[in-house]
Formats: structure tokens, sequence, C-alpha cells
């Protein structure tokens, strides 16, 4: 069986733009459809908060004021500091930062894996264009 790289390298590089020239076209398309909505979200909050209520039913649908909160960690240090001497380590986040635990990994290569972890690793391919 004989394969032509130069060829399924042509016919790759050709699949990537038209992908790419798909996607900016998306992109563009939904970033305008994504500013009228947010101008609409806007509208319709402060008709909510203007009559103060959470819901409004209209014929085409229900309007529903809600309030989002995200906390987030100004002073990391000492939140660490609280998290261990209360022992509440559900506040945080349950994934591996993958660039320290590479980094870990590097240091105590001999050591294997901790406990409860385990590692995926697969080879890819990734194709460059001819610079001219």
């Amino acid at each position: 069986m004989s394969v032509n790289t130069d060829e399924l390298t042509e016919a790759y590089l050709a699949i990537r733009t038209e992908r790419e020239k798909l996607l900016r076209d998306y992109e563009e398309k939904d970033g305008e459809l994504k500013t009228q909505l947010t101008v609409l979200e806007q509208e319709l909050l402060a008709v909510c908060n203007s009559v103060n209520a959470d819901s409004l039913r209209t014929q085409h649908g229900t309007i529903i004021r809600k309030l989002s909160e995200r906390f987030f960690c100004s002073d990391y240090d000492s939140f660490k500091q609280f998290v261990m001497e209360n022992q509440a380590v559900d506040l945080l986040e349950r994934r591996i930062h993958q660039g320290n635990f590479r980094q870990y990994m590097a240091e105590h290569a001999d050591d294997g894996l901790p406990p409860g972890v385990n590692v995926l690793r697969e080879f890819g391919v990734s194709v460059r264009k001819a610079t001219k």
C-alpha cells in the first residue's frame, strides 16, 4: 500500500483552511447576534427592575430575573491557609493543575504516580504549511 504524504498534507491543509474560514464567518455572525441579545437582556432587566418583578409572563415567553454569584479569590495565600486550617478542601475544584503536576512528576520521576492519579498519553499529528 502506497501512501502519498504530499497529497494527504495538501488535502489536510485545504480542509483546515476551509474550516478556519467557516469558523471566522460563524464567529462574526454569532458575535452580532450575541450583541443584539445583550441589548435585549439589558432592556428586559430594566423592565423587571422598574416593576420589582422576578418574573414576567408574556404571550411569547416568561422573563426571569436571576441573581448570579461567582466567588473569586483576591488573596490565594490567605484562602489556602483558611482551607488548610479548616480542613475545607471541598471548597476547591477537583482537578489537577497540568503544568504544576508535570513539573512535580519531572522532579519525582522515580516515585511513580501518586495514589489515585492516572495518566493518558496519546500521539497526534500537527501539520504546518510549507514556508515560501
